[in-house]
């Protein structure tokens, strides 16, 4: 039969384990945050209006949460002798492959949620209250609206699978149709464990960005008040990935029954 995932044991083990750790967190964070600072302050010179460039943003981003992931997934599942230099002073074959793997599970709904912004574009807050529908906007969202289902849908299912990502980070191969068949009769649990931990991570960058930009903004320092914001903001979000990171590293080691230095066992019928 095959293992079940008790839902709340994985999610409390997800956040005691984080929480537990969170001096090393912040050492292996370091780097990946300075980058992806960085990226955002570069970003924001440009158009800010511009979905095109939201997505590209978002798309390079992923080359230091790609080296953040990996290390805290190792330190997860093998301690910290696990990880042999900080995240973001180089790039390897498992980066290669933790990569890819993330391309093959998240590229359809990278894609999806791409082109509904792009068909969506940006909407007036105003129109959306007026009394007379805007013949362009009704259009626009009607266009939009398949692609925002199908985003659902895929995303869904790359929840499902993604936490074989794990695997690649311990360099076992795995492919999504293999995560799929561990996971057989604990999809509900895995898409609850990681929809509960990224909301609940959303809610909290929100608040990191919205308190911060309205203190420092109330004394009349405004460039400073998005930079800070920004910092707080994005540190934030890499600690949601950091909880989701364990949680996808806990269900590989127990859906697959893992052991360092053992092949994995086929997938229970």
């Amino acid at each position: 039969m095959p293992a079940k995932l008790p839902f709340g044991e994985v999610l409390s083990e997800s956040f005691g384990f984080f929480f537990a750790n969170l001096r090393l967190f912040f050492h292996l964070v370091t780097i990946p945050w300075i980058l992806s600072l960085a990226l955002r302050i570069a970003a924001s010179g440009f158009n800010r209006d511009s979905p095109l460039l939201m997505l590209v943003e978002k798309a390079i981003d992923a080359l230091p949460t790609v080296m953040f992931m990996s290390a805290w997934m190792r330190v997860v599942l093998l301690g910290p002798h696990g990880v042999d230099r900080l995240p973001g002073l180089g790039w390897s074959k498992r980066e290669n492959a933790f990569l890819g793997h993330l391309i093959r599970i998240g590229a359809i709904p990278f894609l999806l949620i791409g082109a509904f912004v792009m068909t969506l574009g940006s909407i007036d807050p105003a129109a959306l209250g007026g009394a007379q529908i805007d013949p362009d906007l009704a259009q626009r969202e009607a266009l939009a609206a398949p692609l925002g289902m199908g985003f659902i849908i895929t995303a869904l299912f790359a929840l499902r699978v993604s936490f074989g990502l794990a695997a690649t980070a311990v360099d076992v191969p795995i492919t999504p149709r293999l995560s799929w068949s561990y996971s057989r009769g604990s999809g509900l649990a895995i898409v609850a464990v990681l929809f509960l931990i990224y909301f609940s991570s959303a809610m909290a960058i929100m608040m990191a960005a919205l308190v911060p930009h309205a203190f420092i903004r109330g004394i009349g320092a405004d460039t400073a008040a998005a930079v800070i914001a920004w910092a707080i903001a994005i540190l934030v979000s890499y600690a949601g990935v950091g909880i989701a990171a364990t949680a996808q590293a806990i269900m590989f080691r127990r859906l697959t029954r893992w052991r360092e230095g053992v092949p994995l066992e086929p997938p229970a019928k």
